[in-house]
């Protein structure tokens, strides 16, 4: 029997999927899925199977120089951020959130807004935004998991609707024979899944409720703080893993911000300073061929040097309390790394096993029957979706739907049909990467709220159902009426009915 190129290579990731979902533990489950996707290849020769799955999988994905690029990039922000919280830094922080964050509300306004100004790129976003604010959202007893979902849906959603992003140049890239970066912004108004998720954090975040297992989350969270008041205040160190994390009564806010600070500074410069920025290229141009895995490697070194001669120069921390900092950040990352070499592993699974193509064969059948030429935005939405859920990549998504796309309508940049269905890849890719349990984006995501990985997902699957359901309602509306304002409001009306409606039949509501 032939597993590859056919329904049989998506088997490994739903494996992964469905077990990490029903035994909520997910090393296991991904490499059960590693091991599915390795036989299958194989064709259940073992001795093939190991040397593909160790050998062709885990070593391959570790020696490659995106991959390490992140890794690296993940290990430096895991010691930056284990230095601001000896620093003190996070501390204060939280403190000075006490006197001008007063509610729970605004805590969660908070965390939107600066998700959605740190929009260069997805992982810097995750980490960046959790650090900071999770001082702000445990002082106001908002749970990991719903902090965890703020940071996943202003991470990729805003990305893929920032003209200066990661995301945008890697979709310029996947866009031949026109003008990628014009496409890109013309396709912005049509992306639903981005712009209404967008929508759903502020009304909820208004309205003050919970749905689903979030909603369980939040009141089993409610409830823990209660029995922790009993006892002891809660932590504002943001490193409540430690039992008694040595911190800096010196600390000030500032040795917080400037970290951050210099963080994102040094990550746009070493992004553009990949794409040839100081060579003579503009900076959109810079940001369209940037390398953003090396960028952020650069910026990301500089900061923490940055860092640690700033802590130094104010006494906070001594050299040997920054150099002992930074081994233990590491370890903070490391089930980040472990899922996420994991969730590689099982990517190149599915690579090897030809599932793109296998999706990508079914796509072209649906462009090539025009009796759904209206409905096609729709169609590739749902494909899009489940391919990148499968995967776990939404930029892999990307790379094959957009040209089959672009095929299709021949390249017709004046044909808004395609648009529409260009943004419609996008903003699927981004919901299936926004659902998985084996996306980096959601692995970073658990990573930065200090969230059980498996937690995060089941409570955010029902927000990302729920954006996904209205959104492609909007696809099959926009597929006729061909005008984005018309198609993006009858969306933002939908979805705030949605909740409303949701809100009136929730039980036991916070």
């Amino acid at each position: 029997m032939e597993f590859t190129n056919t329904a049989w290579s998506l088997l490994p990731p739903l494996v992964a999927i469905v077990l990490a979902l029903i035994t909520k533990e997910v090393y296991s489950s991904l490499f059960i899925g590693i091991l599915a996707g390795g036989l299958l290849y194989a064709h259940f020769n073992i001795t093939v199977a190991m040397q593909h799955i160790f050998v062709d999988g885990m070593i391959g994905q570790l020696s490659d120089s995106w991959n390490v690029g992140i890794l690296v990039f993940l290990v430096v922000l895991g010691s930056m951020v284990m230095l601001m919280n000896r620093a003190g830094g996070s501390a204060a922080f939280g403190k000075w959130a006490v006197t001008h964050v007063k509610t729970k509300v605004g805590a969660q306004i908070a965390t939107i807004v600066l998700g959605m100004l740190i929009f260069i790129d997805d992982y810097f976003n995750c980490l960046t935004v959790g650090s900071v604010m999770r001082p702000v959202t445990d002082k106001h007893g908002i749970s990991r998991e719903k902090l965890a979902y703020l940071i996943d849906a202003t991470a990729a959603p805003v990305c893929i609707i920032a003209p200066i992003s990661s995301w945008a140049a890697a979709v310029t890239g996947f866009v031949d024979g026109t003008n990628g970066l014009s496409l890109f912004i013309r396709a912005i108004p049509y992306n639903f899944y981005a712009l209404l998720t967008l929508v759903m954090m502020f009304t909820i975040t208004y309205l003050n409720f919970d749905y689903g297992s979030m909603n369980l989350a939040e009141l089993n969270h409610k409830a823990k703080l209660k029995e922790r008041k009993k006892k002891d205040a809660a932590s504002l160190t943001g490193a409540e893993d430690q039992p008694h994390p040595p911190v800096s009564e010196r600390g000030k806010v500032i040795h917080l911000v400037l970290p951050i600070a210099a963080l994102i500074i040094c990550c746009i410069i070493g992004m553009i300073y990949t794409g040839g920025f100081f060579e003579g290229a503009n900076f959109i141009d810079a940001f369209s061929n940037s390398d953003a895995s090396v960028g952020l490697v650069y910026g990301s070194v500089v900061a923490l040097i940055i860092t640690i001669i700033f802590y130094l120069a104010t006494k906070v921390l001594g050299f040997n309390e920054c150099m002992n900092a930074i081994p233990e950040g590491f370890k903070s990352m490391v089930p980040a790394i472990l899922v996420l070499t994991f969730a590689w592993t099982l990517k190149s699974m599915t690579d090897s096993l030809e599932a793109d193509q296998f999706v990508a064969g079914i796509v072209a059948n649906i462009a090539d029957n025009r009796a759904l030429m209206s409905l096609l935005p729709a169609l590739v939405f749902l494909v899009g979706i489940f391919l990148a859920f499968a995967t776990g990549t939404s930029w892999g998504t990307f790379g094959i739907l957009i040209p089959i796309v672009v095929n299709v309508f021949g390249g017709d940049v004046n044909n808004e049909l395609m648009i529409i269905a260009i943004s419609a890849c996008m903003a699927g890719a981004v919901c299936g990467d926004h659902c998985s349990p084996i996306s980096d984006t959601t692995i970073m995501a658990s990573a930065g709220a200090d969230c059980k990985h498996i937690n995060h997902v089941s409570t955010q699957l029902p927000y990302a159902f729920t954006v996904a359901g209205v959104s492609l309602v909007s696809y099959i509306i926009s597929g006729f009426i061909r005008n984005w304002a018309v198609c993006l409001l009858i969306g933002i009306v939908l979805m705030i009915g949605t909740l409303l409606f949701i809100k009136k039949n929730a039980k036991n509501p916070l």
